[in-house]
């Protein structure tokens, strides 16, 4: 089967060399031209020349945000035969997603929400979390495809996929100033980071960035997590969007919105996500790393 698949990043190129190890016909595309290239090096994948070249029964993206997949989307629905689907698996805000399917409709083309959650790693190697939401005959023939990716959830109607990413990965970045802020008081009584994680990953208090943001990406001085600390900042404002909108308590998350605006503002550009922790090193005086 042939798979179209737009924006070759960290993320994206991980995912449509995953694909082609599954037996897809994967044709890819990226602004960047050396990025492509780089993908069209992978055997099954080959490289399109522009995006009309995506044209096919399912086409996937793995873009920025939902104002780069509707212009690549503008670009390529003429060219798009009638049954054919779009499968977002960026962080759109949900509406964005619900503008993109009024869009698609026009050309008799569906359109299904199917962010991921995981690493680099986990795209090549096919263990992401993709949270699928539309009609369910178009995430049913999406999951043709993105079962090759992960476990696929469905989540409800479209937007939704979207929608519960935003959270997801406002919860993330809750989790991840806590855990550091937590940490740097405990530097700042004299207890070891090593030791401090040893200790919360046993006990109740861990979570994710306990358990492999700090020890992978923090506590080595790398900070190379693979997702930058911009796209973060979106997906943070998409979620306290939300919250907002739901009329009920947000303080936590506009706590963290404001605490992630301040990092991205004195922050090197590109600065990965982890780097929030770097911020709050400065702020506190104190550092983590050995």
């Amino acid at each position: 089967m042939r798979v179209g698949f737009a924006g070759m990043g960290s993320m994206g190129g991980g995912m449509c060399r995953r694909l082609a190890e599954r037996g897809f016909d994967v044709v890819a595309y990226d602004a960047d031209p050396s990025v492509a290239a780089a993908a069209g090096e992978h055997p099954g994948v080959r490289t399109a020349k522009g995006i009309a070249d995506l044209a096919a029964p399912v086409v996937v993206t793995m873009l920025p945000d939902g104002a780069a997949v509707r212009q690549v989307a503008d670009e390529l629905l003429p060219h798009l035969a009638a049954g054919s689907l779009i499968v977002d698996t960026g962080s759109s805000a949900p509406e964005d997603t619900l503008a993109l399917g009024r869009a698609a409709a026009a050309h008799e083309v569906s359109v299904v929400d199917a962010p991921v959650s995981g690493s680099p790693a986990a795209a090549r190697a096919g263990e992401l979390t993709l949270m699928a939401a539309g009609e369910p005959e178009h995430v049913a023939r999406a999951e043709h495809v993105l079962g090759a990716l992960g476990k696929v959830y469905r989540v409800g109607p479209a937007g939704a996929g979207h929608a519960l990413k935003a959270l997801n990965n406002l919860l993330s970045a809750v989790n991840l100033a806590a855990v550091a802020e937590v940490m740097l008081a405990g530097r700042a009584f004299g207890l070891e980071p090593a030791a401090m994680l040893e200790v919360i990953n046993a006990s109740t208090g861990r979570n994710h960035a306990s358990q492999t943001k700090l020890p992978d990406h923090v506590l080595p001085g790398t900070f190379d997590s693979g997702f930058a600390l911009r796209l973060m900042l979106k997906d943070i404002r998409i979620g306290t969007s939300l919250l907002d909108s739901a009329g009920g308590p947000a303080a936590f998350g506009h706590a963290c919105q404001e605490l992630w605006e301040k990092a991205h503002d004195e922050l090197p550009a590109g600065a990965d996500n982890v780097e929030v922790v770097r911020w709050l090193e400065n702020a506190s005086g104190r550092e983590l790393r050995a």
